[in-house]
């Protein structure tokens, strides 16, 4: 890939940054709780934040999955919609999934993530905690929706 037009130093997130996530592709998402600071260095180009209320503007371009806390998403095609979505830009672009603490919601999305990389349903949530954070994924129910989710279509 040539160099960006816009100026920015480098494409995608440091793969040794707080929370980067590489994918088994190598792609690189961040994921972060949203009641903590901002972390230093380069705002995300593209964000999801997955949360019961409307969050509050960002300067960059973000989408607003509604999902409340300790539960699953309210449009489950929708956000499998913007999961996918989220995946492909994180090949060129800084992409945020983001929730309040950094952990449930996000990391059941994250493990998504990593059923449309490849990594299978089944193995998807050990991934995740093991590459992230280990408290990743907090319910049963978070759990049984990473592995029903529908991976790569073919």
């Amino acid at each position: 890939m040539g160099e960006e037009s816009s100026g920015r130093e480098s494409t995608t997130w440091e793969p040794t940054a707080a929370g980067v996530l590489r994918l088994p592709s190598g792609r690189l998402v961040r994921g972060r709780g949203l009641r903590h600071p901002l972390p230093a260095g380069p705002v995300p180009d593209f964000a999801l934040y997955l949360l019961g209320k409307e969050p509050p503007a960002v300067e960059w371009e973000a989408r607003w999955v509604r999902w409340p806390d300790f539960r699953l998403p309210s449009d489950r095609a929708a956000t499998a919609r913007s999961l996918r979505e989220a995946l492909a830009r994180a090949g060129g672009e800084r992409v945020e999934i983001a929730c309040g603490g950094g952990r449930g919601r996000t990391g059941t999305a994250l493990a998504c993530l990593a059923v449309l990389d490849g990594v299978p349903n089944a193995e998807a949530v050990a991934y995740v905690r093991a590459h992230y954070a280990r408290g990743a994924v907090e319910t049963p129910w978070q759990k049984r929706y990473v592995g029903r989710f529908e991976g790569p279509v073919a």
